[in-house]
């Protein structure tokens, strides 16, 4: 459970940087209320289940092609499951009433969201590493 709440945190914090530094990556809401704050947790909450059980099974098929491109096929991976969770948060945008769009999809979809997304991506890896690896004395001492 603990682990699950880390990974939450490490993917919320992943998210925000990635809204700071990418510029067509838009993670915005209303004001900062406590409840909006719990609007980030959820997105980093559907990201942090769509990276633990669909990028696995991905990452398995496209495994041959992976080979072939030497690893290059991750980027493709780790992209369309940012464009997913964007997908599913506009799913429920109305309920939210929180705007998340990588490079304007899902109301549009085009190369500029693929290309924003491979972005994005890259610099959610960095962070969510960075923030591992501060995190790592913890897994060492058993907590």
């Amino acid at each position: 459970m603990i682990n699950l709440l880390l990974k939450v945190a490490v993917n919320a914090a992943a998210l925000l940087a990635a809204a700071n530094v990418v510029p067509e990556f838009n993670l915005r809401f209303q004001n900062d209320k406590p409840e909006d704050w719990a609007k980030i947790l959820l997105i980093a909450f559907i990201f942090a289940l769509v990276n633990s059980y669909l990028k696995p099974i991905l990452k398995v098929l496209t495994m041959p092609i992976g080979w072939l491109t030497m690893g290059l096929v991750a980027f493709v991976i780790n992209a369309s499951m940012l464009l997913g969770t964007a997908w599913m948060v506009s799913q429920t945008s109305a309920a939210l009433n929180i705007e998340f769009a990588v490079g304007g999809f899902p109301p549009q979809w085009g190369y500029e969201a693929i290309g924003v997304a491979v972005v994005a991506s890259i610099v959610i890896s960095i962070v969510a590493t960075v923030l591992d690896l501060l995190l790592l004395p913890r897994k060492v001492v058993g907590l």
